[in-house]
């Protein structure tokens, strides 16, 4: 939600820019994810108990640390909502007592925490715990590259900037791996699985992803070489959750009623993987097809036209506009794809009079998945500054996300979680003896 605010609302024409405060809200996310499938294990196995726990104490620190930067002013970024040293102490004397004492705690209790079930190295479980070493790897990353400029300064005084081709080094090459693994990861079964009928059953996926990611680089010749395969990985999850799903309700069925009846019998855990699963292949292609979205930056009068990508804009007219709390000039546009004429846009600039405060609002016209994007710039003379941008898929990105957020609604209503623990009986008295 936050990303999409940045995209509309400051007129940048991206949606993520590893800003420290984004990466706040970013860090508790990797650690809650791995959280949840380290979740997994201890319930199918009764394993990995020190490592839960350690992981439910680090998600929520890292949601309180994400509240002090937010908060306390130590970060410049247009996401934070405050300078106020005052509160910024109070947060920081939460997040001592809080993590000091939920750690404090673990050291001391972890250790009579008993050793749970065993599982074979290649199964489901060691599927779940390697994808917690490389979400955790993900965090650490992250967290590193965020903290470390301001740990910098305060002890030396000395201001570095850590920006994308960071965090682009570090983080992708630690989380594509990942993402390869995860469809072979979830077809394995539990406590031990067999890799080569993991990987068989994931080769249809497998080969209609590269196909389409061949087909890519075949279409777009001269375009960004990453971004077909790119697409390609985002295929394969999609693909891979889909024939997941599909087999554990085909398999051993015989006609449709025996599918259906199969499909209403599967758990919803079972299908809220699937679901989460896929969201993350749809989010991966929306942000690989960034890489052929075209911009272009004009200086226009009313009746001049400006052309990136498949879209032109034509600029109609510039009036000032007043609303309850702000002034603004909104810029009403004309916009074409090709000779096919679509629909006007507006896009303008704010300033709330309360605060003096500038803001942009993007023009944005929808077109099914991709987006034609205005976003206005300062006035040049009798003219204004105007950048054109088209998005192809754009909105991939946010539905990914919105899918992912079904899916782990969906497992949070699984039978096991609506349903309660059964309660041990109570050891029976010796009988008496008779008297």
């Amino acid at each position: 939600m936050g990303s999409y605010w940045a995209y509309y609302e400051l007129g940048w024409g991206g949606w993520w820019f590893w800003d420290p405060v984004e990466n706040a809200s970013f860090m508790p996310w990797l650690a809650g994810t791995a959280l949840i499938h380290s979740l997994v294990v201890m319930e199918k196995r009764d394993a990995l108990k020190v490592w839960t726990i350690l992981l439910a104490i680090l998600t929520f620190s890292l949601s309180l640390l994400g509240t002090f930067v937010v908060r306390s002013g130590v970060l410049t970024s247009v996401h934070s909502f405050a300078s106020d040293p005052a509160r910024g102490l109070f947060i920081l004397l939460i997040l001592v007592f809080f993590v000091g004492g939920s750690l404090a705690l673990f050291a001391w209790r972890a250790p009579l925490l008993r050793q749970g079930g065993l599982f074979a190295p290649i199964s489901r479980e060691s599927a779940l715990v390697v994808n917690n070493i490389f979400l955790a790897t993900a965090c650490a990353t992250v967290f590193v590259g965020t903290l470390y400029p301001l740990a910098l300064e305060m002890l030396t005084g000395d201001k570095i900037s850590v920006g994308a081709p960071f965090f682009n080094a570090t983080f992708v090459p630690v989380v594509v791996p990942l993402l390869l693994f995860l469809p072979i990861g979830q077809s394995l079964a539990w406590k031990r699985g067999d890799l080569l009928g993991a990987a068989q059953r994931n080769l249809a996926a497998c080969g209609l992803a590269v196909l389409a990611a061949l087909a890519l680089i075949a279409f777009t010749r001269g375009g960004p070489v990453l971004a077909p395969l790119g697409v390609g990985l985002g295929l394969f999850l999609v693909l891979g959750a889909g024939f997941d799903l599909g087999e554990r309700i085909v398999a051993r069925a015989s006609g449709w009623p025996a599918m259906l009846s199969r499909a209403r019998g599967l758990p919803r855990s079972a299908w809220g993987t699937a679901l989460a699963h896929a969201g993350i292949g749809l989010s991966i292609i929306g942000i690989a097809a960034a890489a052929w979205s075209s911009e272009a930056i004009a200086v226009l009068k009313p009746g001049e036209r400006l052309t990136a990508g498949r879209y032109t804009v034509v600029l109609e007219s510039v009036v000032p506009r007043t609303g309850p709390n702000f002034r603004a000039e909104v810029a009403r546009f004309q916009l074409f794809a090709g000779d096919r004429e679509l629909a006007p846009v507006e896009a303008s600039k704010r300033v709330y009079t309360a605060r003096s405060m500038p803001t942009t609002e993007a023009g944005i016209r929808t077109d099914w998945l991709s987006q034609a994007y205005v976003s206005l710039g300062e006035a040049q003379g009798d003219g204004l500054a105007v950048r054109l941008y088209d998005k192809p898929l754009i909105l991939l990105i946010w539905i990914g996300a919105l899918v992912m957020a079904i899916g782990g609604t969906l497992s949070l209503t699984d039978r096991r979680f609506r349903l309660a623990a059964p309660r041990r009986a109570a050891p029976l008295a010796a009988p008496q003896p008779a008297e």
